[in-house]
């Protein structure tokens, strides 16, 4: 399925199953090509990362530089590599785009890599968050984290705050075995002891035989990383009726908690402490002002995730550079060196790309999940600043 999103006619959505016509690069505008999940279960980091970016040009309007820009809209399905290469190659070939922009998930960011780099064109990593992916081409560029980055704090902070055994289960692909290595390396280096570790299938929907085996190990906490509410949700679930909660086991989690995954766990969410690079709730001019356009853009239909303000950071970062090069992005060289040398106040906090690995540094928070009137908030309890990719 193909999705367009013309600039001028659908400020906070995209034409769907409309089929374009091959296009010139026009004069004065600057083409950016999202590739993303906006169909099946993952639809929600494509609508979501989409919502950023017609937040950001809510708040700036739709030319920089004096040039429009114009976003195309593709639909990877989901996690699926070979329709993410053969979308990225149709829009540096066919469409012309100055940047690639998106990518929900690592396999989608590694397949379209090589293009990236055959073209010579900035691609910018919204959500996809395996520590390598930046090492696979010198025109990629990440604007959302790296598990280790997540994983790392919640270890050292953990190993500190009374947590002494932990048990781990991660997804069993490349993000879920960086959240691991992340987390155990500053844990144990604190002092705690890892009990037992489990990885399970990536889409596995019954994660009840996987609890059995944290029972057994009679942890202080689990460590936990799965992708995607349902999995979230069925694990809180099992945790609960297994009895875990009731024996004091709390859970440190690093996956994304969208609001209506948050609001979904119920009273199971007390006992989770979330490690994050985005809390909705900060208090900050910048993030009233995101907050605030993410809400008319979206139609009012769903509150800000980490993956939405990457959505607007990536554009920040477009128009920063834009701005800088006096329009002129064409070289692609010349752009990824600007964007080397990013720096933004972010609704999530002060935010930085590291010239060396063209990675994002930035403020990491561990929030604790409470629960009143019937309604889950992430609360912050600490935060690391200036934090870098530990896996580079």
């Amino acid at each position: 399925m193909n999705f367009r999103k013309v600039v001028g006619i659908s400020m906070a959505s995209a034409l769907i199953g409309v089929a374009m016509p091959m296009m010139a690069h026009a004069e004065g505008t600057i083409k950016i090509g999202m590739i993303a999940p906006f169909t099946g279960v993952m639809a929600d980091y494509g609508r979501r990362m989409l919502n950023g970016i017609n937040a950001y040009m809510k708040v700036h309007g739709d030319t920089v530089a004096g040039k429009k820009i114009d976003v195309i809209v593709r639909d990877t399905t989901g996690p699926v590599p070979e329709i993410s290469k053969r979308l990225a190659q149709e829009l540096l070939t066919r469409d012309k785009v100055d940047f690639l922009v998106g990518f929900g998930f690592t396999p989608e960011a590694l397949a379209a890599a090589p293009l990236a780099t055959a073209a010579k064109k900035p691609m910018i990593i919204m959500n996809a968050a395996a520590s390598s992916i930046t090492t696979k081409s010198p025109y990629i560029v990440r604007v959302s984290f790296t598990l280790q980055q997540l994983a790392a704090p919640m270890g050292e902070w953990a190993a500190k705050h009374g947590f002494k055994k932990v048990y781990s289960l991660v997804s069993d692909y490349q993000p879920g075995l960086d959240a691991k290595a992340g987390f155990e390396k500053t844990f144990t280096a604190d002092g705690g002891t890892i009990v037992g570790s489990t990885r399970v299938p990536l889409n596995s929907p019954d994660l009840v035989p996987f609890v059995h085996r944290i029972q057994d190990a009679k942890p202080d906490a689990v460590f936990v990383f799965v992708p995607g509410g349902d999995q979230i949700t069925g694990f809180m679930k099992a945790f609960r009726e297994r009895g875990l909660s009731k024996a004091g086991v709390k859970v440190l989690l690093v996956s994304e908690l969208p609001n209506e995954v948050l609001q979904a766990l119920g009273p199971s969410a007390t006992d989770i402490y979330t490690s994050t690079q985005y809390l909705e709730g900060r208090d900050s001019p910048v993030n009233d002002t995101f907050v605030k356009a993410y809400e008319q853009v979206s139609g009012g239909k769903d509150l800000p995730a980490p993956y939405s303000v990457a959505g607007y950071d990536g554009m920040a970062a477009i128009y920063s550079v834009a701005n800088t090069l006096h329009g002129d992005v064409e070289d692609g060289d010349k752009v990824v060196a600007a964007l080397k040398k990013l720096k933004l106040q972010s609704p999530r906090g002060p935010i930085s790309i590291d010239p060396a690995t063209r990675d994002i540094v930035q403020r990491i928070y561990i929030g604790k999940i409470v629960r009143a009137n019937g309604v889950n908030k992430v609360v912050e309890v600490a935060h690391f600043n200036d934090v870098k990719d530990p896996g580079k």
